[in-house]
């Protein structure tokens, strides 16, 4: 019968069977995931009993929307991103240079750069800043010979102390993480360049750190995303950032919660901002690792509004 069928395939009529029956026509029913709606229920309403608890509470959101583009919280706002972005590029630099350091056949540098690693990451940052900030108790001046001499009260002042409490303390967590990334490179990239004559310093920049940023890059962006966060801290040495600022005016004016709230909705765009910052950066350094790069917020969005109209449709 299939050979027949086969060599006669005009001898049924179309949308019928072998035997001349018509096709039942399909009909496709969609599961049903009755947990999913049950627990967004359960997730919407909770969600909706703790804004009604806080618009209940004893909060003055008219106090927060008026002073979230006070001046003084503004400029707490571009100090914050100040000394985050330069602690972070200090401690991306040093990062690096302690990595290669470490990685090093030399055992003098790779030890200096383990005590260094194991100081900074096994001490607290808050520590470390009032260490910076307490440093004229120790040297009364900062003697570099010829070069620069000065009293340490006049060369430590806030941003400074911000600077090296937050720089030094994050290249101890980059160079861990720039070592992951090169030791995630195959050596023989770095055989082959030898081959071609390239020196060791020429090998590391040309070849082994660009293959290596799809590794360091993702934790990166976290790091930095925490630091925004941390440099909260330089309050405590005087170094008038967004919470400083916000507190300042939260004690001046009776509204402590109200200031905390508007030092939190800038925390919050700030690490908005950066994180959609941080997911183009490793969509770029992703090329070439992947078949397809991953898909934009936006695409994302648009795919599923697509899904959810066929699934109207469907239903």
């Amino acid at each position: 019968m299939t050979d027949k069928i086969r060599k006669d395939p005009a001898a049924a009529p179309a949308g019928s069977g072998a035997t001349g029956v018509p096709y039942e026509a399909i009909k496709a029913v969609p599961v049903r995931h009755y947990g999913r709606w049950v627990s967004a229920v359960v997730v919407v309403a909770l969600l909706g009993w703790l804004a009604y608890a806080f618009s209940q509470g004893n909060i003055i959101w008219a106090t927060v929307w008026d002073k979230l583009f006070d001046t003084s919280v503004l400029s707490g706002l571009w100090s914050t991103v100040l000394i985050s972005v330069a602690s972070m590029a200090l401690g991306l630099v040093l990062g690096v240079l302690f990595a290669v350091m470490r990685l090093s056949r030399n055992p003098v540098t790779g030890a200096v750069a383990w005590l260094y690693i194991w100081f900074f990451r096994g001490t607290p940052v808050y520590v470390q800043l009032l260490v910076w900030f307490n440093l004229s108790l120790i040297f009364q001046y900062i003697d570099l010979g010829p070069v620069y001499k000065n009293e340490t009260v006049d060369v430590m002042t806030p941003f400074m102390v911000a600077l090296l409490g937050l720089g030094l303390n994050e290249g101890a967590y980059m160079a861990e993480i720039v070592r992951a990334g090169i030791q995630s490179v195959d050596e023989g990239q770095t055989e082959a360049a030898h081959a071609l004559g390239m020196s060791q310093a020429k090998t590391m920049r040309r070849i082994v750190l660009p293959q290596a940023m799809r590794v360091i890059v993702p934790p990166t962006g976290n790091e930095f995303i925490n630091m925004l966060k941390t440099s909260s801290l330089v309050s405590a040495v005087q170094y008038t950032e967004l919470l400083r600022a916000s507190s300042n005016i939260g004690n001046t004016a009776g509204a402590v919660m109200e200031m905390l709230f508007v030092a939190s909705l800038w925390y919050l765009a700030l690490t908005s901002v950066f994180s959609v910052g941080q997911y183009y950066l490793e969509r770029r350094f992703s090329r070439g690792s992947t078949r397809s790069l991953p898909p934009t917020p936006w695409q994302r969005v648009r795919a599923n509004l697509t899904t959810f109209k066929r699934s109207a449709v469907t239903g």
